[in-house]
């Protein structure tokens, strides 16, 4: 396949490492319910130090998806399973608050969306919403690539739970 350098500069992919979540039964709560949800779960992610952290270093990208978020980290694989516990830790103050979350590193490349505004689509993305939509309330779900990557320090071991079909 010939691809030329302006197509190429085009098609810049990186690897994102993604934290995606969402709330379940969003659907079924009131508007007014919904806009406090959404409230209480922004300023959960926004005060966690791994979100803070790489924000801070220019090392991340957030996406409203709905009735959720994406997280895109562009500082380690690590970044976005540290965050998502720390999220599901700060979540005990909030029963009323039930959400779940996925995890995936792969490709992502920045392009502008139809409101002009920046935008991140690409595997990476998709995959870690595939893999959130398998969870339940409560549940942080890892892809293999993440859970192979994570499994090279011994100090995840205590935290995986691995499924079996």
């Amino acid at each position: 396949m010939n691809i030329s350098a302006e197509t190429r500069s085009h098609l810049e992919l990186e690897i994102g490492h993604v934290l995606f979540m969402d709330v379940v039964v969003y659907s079924k709560l009131l508007t007014n319910e919904q806009r406090e949800i959404q409230r209480q779960l922004s300023q959960i992610v926004r005060s966690t130090k791994h979100f803070q952290a790489a924000e801070a270093a220019g090392k991340l990208i957030r996406l409203p998806v709905g009735d959720g978020m994406a997280l895109v980290f562009f500082n380690s694989p690590e970044a976005p399973v540290q965050c998502a516990l720390e999220v599901a830790e700060a979540l005990k103050a909030y029963p009323q608050l039930q959400l779940r979350m996925g995890v995936h590193s792969g490709p992502v490349s920045g392009v502008t969306d139809v409101n002009d505004r920046s935008s991140i689509p690409g595997a990476g993305i998709n995959m870690a919403q595939r893999i959130m939509a398998c969870g339940d309330t409560g549940h942080i779900l890892l892809s293999k690539r993440v859970a192979d990557d994570l499994a090279q320090d011994g100090w995840w071991q205590p935290y995986y739970r691995f499924l079996r079909r």
